[in-house]
């Protein structure tokens, strides 16, 4: 890590908020030296069935920085969820801060612009977004410096965000009873999925990595931190130095036997607008598309 940015003897403080309609975690990460935070992978509700949205899980995370004097300076996407859909846009109305995502979320917005035939007004630039992370880019949170680094595979704009001595995972990993994601969608690579996680295996055992989902697998409580030792050692998909190609071959008949998520369509059109919800049609109302045999 001695060629990386980041001072890793600062310890951000971390609180975690789950969210069990899509077991998604978000975090507000804090300068342990100032008032400073960031918010990573917030979550907008929303009643598919019934069409109606809601901000109760944002409302939370709002909440806890007021009441705790924090000043807000960026709100993170560690990548387009395919699982839920981003309150980023909500949380900056009310607190401020930037809106940052990785830069190949221009291949994301590519693809899926396609998807939905959004049309020529729909920017495929990332200019919804505040900032646009490169591979190695760092911002700073207070007096801490963050780090992106570019870790693709389950999607092509993925990264981690190492910020003193945690690293926020988005789906790169899981806990390590719960392996890895997946890398079938559009965009998605397996062997790049295990090349992310060999990056992500590099940081310094003790280094405190969050997941942005845990699914209590075989029962057991939801978790969202771990270390990388712990992930070195005991990942059920790449622990113990399980090979690329056993990892590729494990990963690609997996992911061959899973079903899409239940929001995947919804949060494709919304986050890969920086969380942005469609415009009104002319009675008012806001619409979402169904590409059918599109995805």
């Amino acid at each position: 890590m001695s060629a990386y940015p980041v001072d890793m003897t600062v310890s951000p403080e971390v609180t975690a908020f789950f969210d069990p309609a899509t077991n998604t975690i978000s975090y507000v990460v804090k300068d342990p030296a100032s008032a400073a935070c960031a918010v990573i992978d917030s979550v907008m509700d929303i009643d598919y069935a019934a069409g109606r949205i809601a901000y109760a899980h944002a409302d939370e995370i709002i909440a806890f920085i007021r009441a705790n004097g924090l000043s807000l300076e960026w709100i993170i996407e560690t990548h387009v969820h395919a699982d839920h859909l981003s309150a980023a846009p909500y949380i900056q109305q009310q607190l401020g801060g930037k809106i940052g995502i990785g830069d190949q979320i221009t291949v994301v917005q590519d693809t899926f612009g396609k998807v939905f035939n959004e049309g020529t007004e729909f920017q495929r630039d990332g200019s919804q977004f505040d900032a646009l992370f490169a591979d190695c880019d760092t911002y700073r949170i207070g007096g801490m410096t963050a780090l992106a680094i570019h870790t693709p595979g389950h999607t092509p704009a993925c990264m981690t965000h190492v910020i003193g001595d945690a690293a926020f995972v988005g789906d790169t990993l899981f806990m390590p009873d719960g392996g890895s994601a997946r890398a079938d969608f559009p965009g998605g690579d397996a062997g790049e999925l295990y090349d992310s996680i060999q990056k992500v295996l590099a940081l310094p055992g003790e280094t405190r990595l969050f997941m942005c989902h845990d699914y209590g697998p075989n029962g057991r409580d939801i978790a969202w931190e771990t270390t990388v030792a712990e992930e070195k050692s005991h990942n059920i998909h790449v622990g113990g130095g399980k090979t690329k190609e056993d990892f590729v071959r494990f990963r690609t008949e997996r992911d061959a036997q899973l079903d899409m998520p239940r929001l995947i369509i919804p949060s494709l059109q919304v986050n890969m607008k920086a969380g942005k919800l469609p415009e009104p049609e002319d009675n008012g109302t806001r619409y979402m598309k169904v590409p059918l045999n599109g995805l």
